[in-house]
C-alpha cells in the first residue's frame, strides 16, 4: 500500500505538470501515434509483395504488432531509464535517491513516469481486436486473463533486460551506447521468429528474448500450436530475467561510491 500510494502521488503530480502545458502533452501524444503508425504501414507495405511471411498471414502479424504494442507501451511508462546515467550518475542525483526510505530502483521508475506511453497499449489492443476479428478469432474465457499475464511477463522481461544494462552505469559513467542497440534488437521481436537465421533464433529466444515479448505469447491466442510450449514459458522468462536485472542492480548499487566532489 505504501509503494502504491507512492505510485499515486506521482501520477498527480506527473499530470498537474503536463496539464499546465497541454499542447507539449498531445504532442508527446500524436508524436507515439505517428511513430507507431510509421511501423504498422511498414507490414502493410511488406505484405504489398507478399501474401505471407515465414508462413505467417498479413492479419497474424498485424495481431502479433498488436500484442508487441500493449506491453512496450506499459514498460514505456513505468520503467523509462533512458537518460539514468546522465541524470543520476553524472549529475549525482543517485545520492539524494539512497537518502529516501523507498527502493532506489521504484523511485527512479516513479520520477520517470511516461503515462502518454499508455495510448500505445491501448492502439495495441484495438489493432488485436480487429486483425482478431479478420482472422475470426473468438474470445475464450482464458484469452484475457492469459494477455494479462502475458502482458506483465513481458513487461518483466524488458524491465530485467534494460535494468541489467543500466546497472552498467554504476561502473562506467557512458554505458548508453548499449541502450540504442538493445532497443533496435527488441523490434525484432514483433516479427515471427521464423524469418531469421537459426542463431537471430536463439539470440531473440535465450540471449535477449524479445521474442516473448512478442510473437510467442501472441502465437497461443492465433492458435499456433507449433509454438504454444514457448508461449507458456512466457512467465518463466519474465521471472527468470527480471531476477537478473534487480540481482545486477542490486549489486551495482552496493557499489556505488557517490558523485564525489
Amino acid at each position: 500500500m505504501y509503494y502504491l500510494g507512492l505510485l499515486s502521488e506521482y501520477l498527480k503530480n506527473y499530470m498537474k505538470t503536463r496539464l499546465t502545458y497541454r499542447a507539449d502533452f498531445w504532442v508527446e501524444v500524436i508524436s507515439d501515434l505517428l511513430f507507431q503508425a510509421t511501423n504498422l504501414i511498414f507490414i502493410f507495405v511488406i505484405f504489398m509483395h507478399t501474401s505471407s511471411l515465414g508462413g505467417w498471414s498479413e492479419n497474424e502479424v498485424v495481431f502479433v504488432y498488436g500484442f508487441f504494442m500493449v506491453p512496450y507501451g506499459l514498460f514505456s511508462c513505468f520503467v523509462n531509464m533512458w537518460g539514468f546515467s546522465e541524470r543520476y550518475i553524472v549529475k549525482g542525483e543517485m545520492d539524494r535517491v539512497l537518502t529516501r526510505p523507498a527502493h532506489n530502483l521504484f523511485q527512479i521508475f516513479l520520477e520517470n513516469v511516461d503515462p502518454p506511453s499508455l495510448v500505445g497499449s491501448i492502439i495495441g489492443l484495438i489493432i488485436m481486436g480487429i486483425s482478431g476479428s479478420n482472422l475470426g478469432l473468438s474470445i475464450e474465457w482464458w484469452s484475457i486473463p492469459m494477455l494479462i499475464v502475458f502482458s506483465v511477463s513481458a513487461v518483466a522481461i524488458y524491465t530485467g533486460i534494460y535494468t541489467t544494462l543500466t546497472s552498467l552505469s554504476f561502473y562506467s559513467d557512458a554505458p548508453t551506447g548499449i541502450l540504442p542497440l538493445m532497443f533496435n534488437i527488441q523490434n525484432y521481436g514483433r516479427y515471427p521468429v521464423t524469418i531469421y537465421n537459426r542463431l537471430i533464433q536463439v539470440l531473440l529466444t535465450w540471449v535477449a528474448p524479445f521474442a516473448f515479448v512478442g510473437i510467442y505469447p501472441a502465437s497461443l491466442f492465433l492458435e499456433r500450436e507449433e509454438m504454444r510450449t514457448m508461449a507458456l514459458l512466457t512467465p518463466v522468462m519474465g521471472a527468470v530475467f527480471l531476477s537478473i536485472g534487480l540481482i545486477t542492480w542490486n549489486y551495482g548499487v552496493r557499489k556505488y561510491k557517490g558523485a564525489g566532489s
